[in-house]
């Protein structure tokens, strides 16, 4: 009778602890209203339901817990599980993720699924190797430049304050070095930042623009694509690694299943999010094909700047190799035959 009831007290303990719930808790500056909000959200339902509950998703939007250095940082002490973060905060985890955001690499969206074919096992790699593991990649959209004051060329910056992000010295010191005002502040100070003139002049997309309301002051636009923001979902590992493998391959699959569907869903919404703007009164100066060949002249000049310095040379080298070759097959394919 007595080994009978310590069996049934072990299936019972046994079935409580295979029943006990992990809750993440996982920290974006995305606002709550936004598409990249709502699939956090989704991800979080169906991560819940294919688990059948084990797995609760607690979403902290809106920069409430600091700006992206902080997230990661809170992650470290294991305040924080997990975060939706930009190219920005992804590159403090792994720098090889800075040849993503290199300006005017590249021209479409073409050019970005190339080179993530490419070096996107890479980079999830040395994330990994750093503590965390990528669940998704996700495009926000193309970085515009948005000011106080109309712009043209490269050099029209030079009489401005550009915002770089607090903490991110490479960008800094790579804009401080070509003689231009940098400005290091934290996102959630932006509009701050230019409703009181400390700073004129923001790389963003046009999205983020518009919810952030930065264009109401910022109120010029260079319609060209200065670089791409990208985005992805990353998790500690000390959590991660405590889940099932059986729920780690179903929440990975339903996050990479979500994140193909928002990139499909929210790739060219920049363009709905600029003629919002322009009807509340921003001015847009749309490039020509000279204009746009000045900036990528005046960039390739950067390049023993950005080598080695803004990039490792290893990804430096990779990049342009790639992009080289993607170049290489488009004239292969529009020649006639």
């Amino acid at each position: 009778m007595k080994l009978l009831i310590r069996i049934t007290c072990c299936v019972l303990l046994v079935s409580q602890l295979s029943a006990k719930k992990t809750i993440i808790k996982l920290a974006t500056l995305v606002p709550e209203g936004t598409d990249w909000h709502g699939m956090l959200v989704e991800m979080g339902q169906r991560w819940k339901e294919a688990t059948n509950g084990q797995i609760i998703l607690r979403i902290y939007p809106g920069g409430v817990v600091g700006d992206e250095r902080d997230m990661i940082r809170k992650m470290r002490i294991g305040q924080m599980h997990a975060a939706a973060i930009s190219s920005e905060g992804l590159s403090e985890i792994n720098p090889a993720v800075s040849g993503f955001v290199m300006p005017l690499i590249f021209d479409n969206y073409d050019d970005v699924d190339w080179l993530r074919s490419k070096m996107g096992a890479q980079l999830e790699d040395g994330i990994r190797k750093n503590g965390f593991e990528l669940l998704l990649w996700a495009d926000i959209g193309w970085a515009k430049w948005f000011t106080t004051k109309p712009i043209v060329y490269l050099d029209d910056l030079k009489g401005m304050r550009i915002f770089t992000w607090a903490g991110d010295y490479r960008t800094q010191n790579l804009w401080e070095s070509a003689g231009f005002q940098s400005v290091p502040l934290s996102s959630i100070d932006v509009l701050s930042g230019l409703q009181t003139g400390l700073i004129d002049a923001i790389a963003a997309t046009p999205l983020y623009a518009l919810s952030q309301q930065w264009f109401g002051t910022a109120n010029y636009m260079l319609d060209i694509n200065w670089g791409l923001l990208t985005a992805g979902v990353i998790i500690d590992n000390r959590v991660w690694n405590r889940i099932s493998p059986e729920n780690r391959v179903k929440m990975k699959a339903i996050a990479q299943d979500i994140g193909l569907q928002h990139q499909a869903n929210t790739r060219h919404q920049d363009d709905e999010a600029i003629k919002i703007m322009e009807e509340y009164g921003l001015t847009v100066h749309k490039s020509t094909p000279e204009e746009k060949e000045n900036w990528k002249n005046y960039i390739e000049s950067w390049y023993p700047e950005l080598r080695g310095k803004y990039v490792t040379e290893e990804v430096f080298d990779a990049v342009i190799k790639y992009m080289s070759e993607k170049d290489s097959v488009g004239v292969a394919n529009s020649l006639p035959e």
